[in-house]
């Protein structure tokens, strides 16, 4: 059985990494291979007589059970695993909302009005400085978008802002490993019991600054950050709430730590909270919403087509598909005690550090969802241990790595059309040595 379910995630995670060969999204083989596995255990649950009890936290013996009672422990464990990803994904599309909100007033748009410079090496610590600031509040995908949509209003030559976009994934991932609601891993972390917002925040900060501060450092004296750029001209018109909508938005997504450190809930029913505040408001300003062709004239949305309606409808649900397939096929492998054994394993032959250091690298190619998904179920240290906080910074940072190692790299990789070869051969040296660096100092201090 355990070979099994181990060939189906082997075959499923294959299919996903190819996913542009096969012409298949991959959020398919991530729902299949979860239906595949729970079908399995389900149908050869009377030959099971192991299993990885959550509430527990350790293997039980299912010898003395009869087939009802074993049914029922899978039906227990089922539950309890789809309701903590259920809060991870409902976490996830209520701050997708809110970012889709914020785009809907062109709240991001006014972030350009803070780039004053056209020295190129002021504006790659502008820039990295805004990826590293906006990403650890909103996800470090959303970041890149809106940082590389922004360039192209600012940098005209392609080459140019392809050095740029470089810059950006570096400082996005590492933005987004430092705080609870910067990455999805870090999220899963934090959701999981397993770091706690201050801790999170007070070791990693300086290590993931050095993982962009010391690439910058070395970029600043690169011949493509000499001289100047020529400013694109343009006479934009922009929504008159946009930059207080961005404000508000993001400082309601900032309050979802404090609102789970003030009740100890779960941080989903922060996020809905900040979800429904901005709600209220957007529809409130959204009848305030003044046309540009007619400014005379006030727009009144029917209520289908108001800013709420429209960030729901623009969530990716593909994404949050994709994270329950994935999230829920590593519950499989961990009720099996695969994960649990493989990290006893791991445990007794190579060092801890030396481990998450080898995760950080694999993130690189291998998806770091299902990497830290199974780091949760395989160490079983108490929470704020050092090695949460090591998973939470190799797994978010170790991406930036490969092009295709992260969300912000693949989707800079499509907006600019960087080629594997080209990050391969100018940024992954950069990106590696500010890993190192903040992996080193990491465990050196900790």
């Amino acid at each position: 059985m355990e070979i099994f379910i181990l060939i189906i995630f082997i075959l499923g995670y294959v299919a996903i990494t190819i996913e542009h060969s096969l012409r298949l999204d991959k959020l398919i083989p991530a729902l299949l291979m979860m239906a595949i596995s729970w079908a399995a255990i389900a149908l050869g649950m009377d030959s099971i007589i192991t299993w990885f009890d959550p509430q527990a936290g350790g293997i039980i013996s299912l010898s003395d059970m009869d087939h009802e009672q074993k049914m029922h422990l899978l039906e227990e464990t089922l539950l309890h695993h789809f309701g903590k990803t259920a809060e991870i994904l409902v976490f996830l599309m209520g701050a997708m909302a809110i970012v889709e909100m914020i785009d809907h007033f062109e709240g991001f748009a006014s972030i350009k009005k803070l780039i004053k410079t056209k020295k190129k090496v002021t504006l790659l610590w502008i820039i990295a400085g805004m990826a590293f600031v906006l990403s650890a509040i909103i996800d470090n995908l959303t970041a890149t978008i809106v940082l590389i949509s922004i360039l192209r209003k600012i940098v005209p030559e392609q080459k140019d802002r392809m050095w740029y976009a470089g810059f950006i994934i570096i400082a996005a991932n590492a933005g987004g490993a430092w705080t609870p609601i910067g990455d999805v891993t870090t999220t899963m972390l934090w959701m999981a019991g397993k770091v706690t917002t201050g801790k999170l925040m007070t070791l990693l900060l300086i290590p993931s600054l050095l993982n962009i501060i010391v690439p910058a450092v070395i970029g600043s004296f690169l011949p493509a950050f000499r001289g100047n750029v020529e400013s694109v001209q343009s006479e934009e018109k922009t929504n008159k709430y946009g930059g207080r909508m961005l404000i508000i938005g993001l400082l309601l997504v900032v309050f979802v730590p404090i609102f789970k450190t003030i009740t100890h809930l779960p941080p989903y029913l922060g996020m809905m909270m900040s979800l429904a505040i901005f709600a209220i408001i957007a529809e409130f300003y959204s009848k305030r919403h003044f046309s540009f062709t007619h400014p005379e004239i006030a727009v009144e949305e029917p209520h289908h087509k108001g800013p709420t309606m429209h960030a729901l409808s623009k969530i990716e649900m593909p994404s949050v598909l994709f994270f329950l397939g994935i999230l829920m096929t590593v519950a499989a492998m961990e009720s099996m005690g695969l994960i649990f054994n493989f990290g006893q394993q791991v445990s007794a032959t190579i060092p801890q550090s030396v481990f998450v250091t080898l995760m950080g690298i694999s993130s690189a190619v291998i998806d770091n969802v299902p990497l830290v998904a199974a780091s949760i179920g395989m160490f079983q240290e108490a929470a704020d241990a050092n090695v949460w906080h090591e998973v939470a910074y190799a797994a978010g940072t170790g991406g930036s790595m490969l092009i295709i190692g992260s969300a912000a790299g693949v989707v800079a990789m499509g907006m600019e059309k960087i080629s594997f070869g080209w990050y391969l051969k100018n940024i992954t040296i950069l990106a590696s040595i500010g890993y190192f660096v903040g992996i080193g100092f990491l465990f050196l201090f900790t």
